[in-house]
């Protein structure tokens, strides 16, 4: 496997524990209000910020119509602003789309393309990935502490 067939790979397994976080979150956990960022709005700014980072710089960024761009100052405790998971999981469809598209054609060596991210192309991959990691953490220990649901590892493609 070549470098970026590695990183594609980890970004489908990163992503695929997402994937079983969300699916197995329960409705009223979906929503609750009493978390400051309930679960809805951990996968959504999860995929925001993987697409944000996929790109070849910030100015590139163009969110897809259908998602909001910014979720500052919207009332996440309110279940009608939520995103439903079917919402969320097309994002996670159109975020894995952009990782085929975007890490075939970068350059690794490049930077990062982010002023505020001082590294290159291919540590930004590393950062992006890990986000996804603890962003799917948080939520597989929030659903399967209280529901005693299991999660299984998924592993690269390939």
């Amino acid at each position: 496997m070549s470098t970026k067939e590695i990183i594609q790979s980890q970004y489908h397994a990163a992503l695929a524990m997402l994937r079983q976080a969300i699916e197995k979150c329960p409705d009223a956990l979906w929503v609750d209000p009493s978390y400051v960022n309930p679960a809805w709005h951990i996968a959504y700014h999860t995929l925001y910020y993987t697409t944000l980072y996929l790109q070849p710089r910030a100015e590139d960024f163009d969110p897809l119509e259908k998602y909001r761009d910014d979720l500052r100052g919207l009332d996440t405790s309110d279940p009608a602003q939520a995103y439903s998971k079917d919402e969320i999981m097309d994002y996670l469809e159109d975020c894995l789309d952009e990782v085929e598209k975007q890490v075939r054609a970068v350059d690794l060596e490049a930077d990062s393309g982010f002023s505020w991210l001082p590294f290159n192309k291919l540590e930004l991959q590393f950062y992006n990935i890990r986000h996804i990691q603890y962003h799917s953490g948080e939520l597989c220990e929030r659903i399967g502490g209280q529901n005693e649901v299991e999660f299984k590892w998924e592993k690269m493609k390939g």
